[in-house]
């Protein structure tokens, strides 16, 4: 019988000492579920231990093989670039390992429903019925990169929690080095006539960049007494994300990197969209394209396969 592969955490990393310890905690909740391969996880930079100490850990067990994932939401520079030439330093460090590469976990609807979930708790928390939403304008706050791929990620995903929940809309905002900023976003929704926000913070744990979407959000908020701002929890340890990063290392093992099936109508049951689910796909085309000759003919390519 084949030894499966081990599984390598690959984290972002915080100076935030709880941040980093809730990161340890998920590594070790995943390693007690699946006691039957070592696992593993260390961070790019910031906070111990880095992701080095974390693949000697496995070579000292002696792994010789192992899936990486990394814990991120979307696919910046550190999940394209840094990670990658982490493991390659790695493989010639420890001569004879090899390893496959995961893929990020968002936006996936697992965590759409934790972020709905979050969404309910922080709107219950104000005497809000879960079901009272159609005049709730939510600000989906991302970590902010200089890669416009890892921006429109956070689009993305805001997209997907507005369609079929009822919200009256979800916009974008990041926290740092991209715009629009907290408060921007904020009066953004304003000027779209939003009078009830509540601000979600798209990060899986607690840290320092958490923090401040809390702190600018409740400054604006000071500021505009006539609005009721609410600000809601990070994503955080949920059965749903130790699901995700298990599905990642599946995935890798097996060599099935699907791009962009996670939010496929034809396959995942997404609100308000439940009955395309297995649907059959017809060849069509799109009348104001350039080229009518150019049609996307997925009658050969099945979504619901």
């Amino acid at each position: 019988m084949t030894t499966p592969p081990a599984l390598l955490i690959a984290g972002h990393g915080t100076r935030d000492d709880a941040g980093a310890e809730a990161f340890r905690d998920f590594v070790r909740q995943l390693g007690a579920r699946h006691p039957e391969l070592p696992v593993a996880g260390g961070f790019i930079e910031l906070s111990p231990p880095p992701l080095g100490e974390a693949v000697t850990e496995l070579v000292e067990q002696g792994v010789r093989r192992f899936a990486a994932v990394p814990l991120m939401l979307v696919s910046a520079g550190h999940a394209k670039g840094d990670i990658p030439a982490a493991l390659a330093r790695e493989k010639e460090r420890h001569p004879g390992i090899s390893y496959t590469y995961g893929r990020p976990l968002g936006p996936h609807p697992a965590l759409l429903n934790v972020l709905e979930r979050r969404l309910d708790e922080a709107l219950g928390s104000a005497g809000r019925t879960p079901g009272d939403r159609s005049d709730v304008t939510v600000l989906l706050v991302g970590r902010g990169s200089t890669d416009p791929d890892a921006n429109a990620e956070v689009h993305k995903a805001a997209r997907l929690l507005w369609e079929g929940r009822g919200y009256a809309g979800v916009e974008t905002a990041f926290v740092s080095l991209a715009a629009p900023d907290v408060p921007s976003g904020l009066d953004r929704c304003v000027r779209l006539g939003a009078r009830r926000i509540v601000v979600l913070p798209y990060f899986l744990f607690t840290g320092i960049l958490p923090d401040r979407v809390r702190y600018q959000t409740e400054g604006w908020a000071a500021a505009h007494p006539e609005v009721e701002v609410l600000s809601a929890d990070v994503i955080g340890p949920e059965p749903e994300l130790l699901d995700l990063v298990w599905e990642r290392y599946e995935e890798a093992v097996k060599g099935d990197l699907r791009m962009n099936c996670d939010s496929c109508v034809y396959r995942i049951a997404l609100p308000g969209f439940e009955d395309k689910v297995g649907m059959p796909q017809q060849p069509h085309f799109h009348p104001d394209d350039d080229d009518h000759h150019h049609g996307h003919h997925h009658g050969t390519h099945s979504h619901a396969h």
